[in-house]
C-alpha cells in the first residue's frame, strides 16, 4: 500500500508540500516520485528533499544531491555521509576542498588516511 498527498497550496505551480511513498496502483508506479517544495517519497525532487533518492537544495536520503546534503551517498557544497563528496566533505569517505573523515581526499584534510590533491589552476 503507498501513500500520497498533495497540498492545496502551491508557490509557482509547484506544492508546498508532495509525499509520495510505495506503490500506487492507480499510476502504476512502483515507486513514489514527490516532487514539491517540501518532497518526502521513495524519490524526492524539492527545496527541501527527503527519501531514499534526494535532489534540493536540502537533501537528506540514501542518496542525496543538494547545496546541503546529508545521507548514505552524498554530493554537495556541504556534503556529510558515509560517501561524502562535496566542497566541504565529512563521513567515512570524504572528498572534497576541506574534509573530515575516516578515509579522505582533499585539499584541507583531518582524517587518519588521507590524500592531499593540488588544485592548481
Amino acid at each position: 500500500m503507498g501513500m500520497r498527498h498533495t497540498s492545496a497550496a502551491t508557490v509557482s505551480g509547484f506544492p508546498v508540500i508532495s509525499i509520495a511513498i510505495g506503490p500506487d496502483a492507480a499510476t502504476q508506479e512502483w515507486r513514489g516520485h514527490a516532487r514539491g517544495i517540501i518532497a518526502v517519497g521513495d524519490t524526492a525532487v524539492g527545496i527541501i528533499a527527503v527519501g531514499g533518492f534526494a535532489r534540493g537544495v536540502i537533501a537528506v536520503g540514501g542518496v542525496a544531491l543538494g547545496v546541503i546534503s546529508v545521507g548514505g551517498a552524498t554530493l554537495g557544497l556541504l556534503a556529510v555521509g558515509g560517501l561524502a563528496i562535496g566542497l566541504i566533505a565529512v563521513g567515512g569517505i570524504a572528498i572534497g576542498y576541506s574534509v573530515i573523515g575516516g578515509l579522505v581526499m582533499g585539499q584541507h584534510l583531518a582524517g587518519p588516511i588521507g590524500a592531499k590533491i593540488s588544485i592548481t589552476p
